[in-house]
């Protein structure tokens, strides 16, 4: 028996797009936000990436010997499984580079954190960035960026300070460098301090829980951090981000720098993106969020996304977009890869990570095909025949659970086989876990009374193993 679908209309394989944009779902209505522009005087993306790369050079220097020189994949090139360089591999870098083993190490410590080179337990390697590092500025900024967010591990606290009153002062820096970024200028650190104590009392006042009903009176024992002096915090703080390069300190007063500024203009941005979520979903978890984006069209989805991921760092956001696709739901799988289309390049590594789960390699090739620059229409010819039908079977098990009888009927369409008899073969061969589900609600969607035989034929073949 042949199919009822003319044979000469070939049916491609297309991006899990109907998944997000089921036909029941009401088509949104939302203003656009004009891009933001830096304040003035910042300067152009280019001159920022070239201030970037100047500081960033002996990091990238290091991350480009430890690429040519120990290889990728090669083990032995950190410590015990820590991030840490061996002490082997810190004098070889040294000897090579003519540093002291201790530059050597500092090095290293930046290049980790702007993101140069990654370490997987007892190896490293190279990062996306670092192959980006010569012709992408975005990469470059992103790099700064990333190192300028861990200020407080590129230059650790003094190890007197109590570790309480050290996390404080970390959490009320984002106010100080706001203060500093609107003023536009030199700010002297005594004006800095009264803001850092004042936003740290307010930490602890938020803190604060205040028990319900009459409690006995307690004996008060103030906490040692607030006994803190928070003058050495805060001169700890600002050689920390001036060691970044993102202020400069001298003659008691503090400055920005044009990276510092723009960075912080950037996380003042993406907090106001982040309070623009349009359906509320920026405190869920990725599972939930993607959830609440399975009934918005594209665009809507796509602002939800970049939402959700502006109120998280990169790496938990696509770990945790990640963590999603492996789940049992085929929805959520296929919008994590289109969340992770949003992320863009950063997200590379982790995607290309998964190639070897039989579950997301075909989301993982198509995702990295459209990162290469192939077009969208195209990119399904990456995947092998088995691929396409492991990936159809998983787009109809989706569409099974969340759409309309319609919808996995028109389904059929997406299939590389010409035929049905030919597509029922090979889906029985696949192997794909929701096989007979996806089957069964074929044969009781479709309106070809023959066809819908043939279906339900196959699927007690599946089911019985025959």
């Amino acid at each position: 028996m042949t199919s009822r679908i003319p044979r000469d209309s070939r049916l491609r394989l297309v991006r899990p797009r109907p998944l997000a944009a089921a036909p029941r779902a009401m088509n949104q209505q939302r203003s656009h936000r004009p891009a933001p522009r830096p304040p003035e005087g910042t300067p152009a993306p280019a001159e920022l990436a070239r201030m970037a790369r100047s500081g960033l050079a002996d990091a990238a220097r290091l991350a480009h010997w430890a690429d040519a020189a120990l290889g990728p994949g090669r083990d032995g090139a950190t410590d015990e499984g820590k991030a840490t360089l061996s002490d082997a591999t810190a004098a070889r870098a040294a000897g090579d580079l003519g540093l002291t083993v201790a530059q050597v190490r500092a090095d290293w410590d930046i290049a980790r954190l702007a993101g140069l080179v990654e370490v997987h337990g007892d190896s490293a390697r190279p990062s996306w960035r670092l192959r980006a590092w010569d012709r992408d500025e975005s990469a470059v900024l992103r790099g700064w960026v990333a190192l300028f967010d861990a200020w407080s591990l590129a230059h650790p606290e003094p190890a007197e300070h109590e570790p309480s009153a050290v996390a404080e002062v970390v959490s009320a820096m984002p106010q100080v460098l706001s203060f500093l970024q609107l003023s536009a200028g030199p700010v002297p650190v005594e004006q800095l301090l009264d803001l850092l104590q004042q936003r740290v009392t307010e930490l602890r006042t938020e803190r604060c829980e205040i028990p319900y009903g009459p409690q006995p009176e307690p004996v008060r024992q103030p906490p040692a951090d607030e006994d803190t002096p928070l003058a050495p915090l805060l001169d700890w703080a600002l050689h920390a981000l001036a060691s970044v390069g993102a202020l400069t300190c001298g003659d008691g007063q503090a400055t920005l720098t044009p990276l510092g500024s723009w960075a912080v203009w950037v996380k003042l941005e993406q907090i106001c993106v982040a309070a623009q979520s349009p359906a509320g979903n920026i405190e869920q978890s990725a599972e939930d969020m993607l959830r609440g984006c399975a009934q918005l069209r594209p665009n809507a989805a796509r602002a939800e996304y970049r939402a959700w991921l502006a109120a998280r760092t990169v790496g938990s956001a696509v770990t945790e977009l990640v963590g999603a696709a492996r789940g049992e739901d085929a929805l959520l799988r296929g919008l994590a890869f289109e969340a992770l289309r949003v992320v863009g390049a950063p997200a590379e590594p982790d995607v290309r990570a998964v190639l070897d789960e039989p579950t997301l390699r075909p989301y993982a090739l198509l995702w990295l095909a459209e990162h290469d620059g192939v077009d969208a229409e195209d990119a399904h010819e990456v995947l092998t025949r088995d691929e396409a039908t492991w990936l159809w079977v998983d787009t109809a098990a989706a569409v099974a659970d969340h759409g309309e009888a319609p919808l996995l009927v028109r389904h059929l369409e997406s299939a590389v086989q010409p035929t049905v008899p030919q597509l029922l073969d090979e889906v029985r061969a696949v192997g794909h876990p929701r096989t007979v589900q996806v089957l069964v609600a074929l044969a009781a969607a479709h309106p070809d009374p023959a066809l819908a035989k043939a279906v339900r034929r196959a699927a007690f073949q599946v089911h019985t193993g025959g």
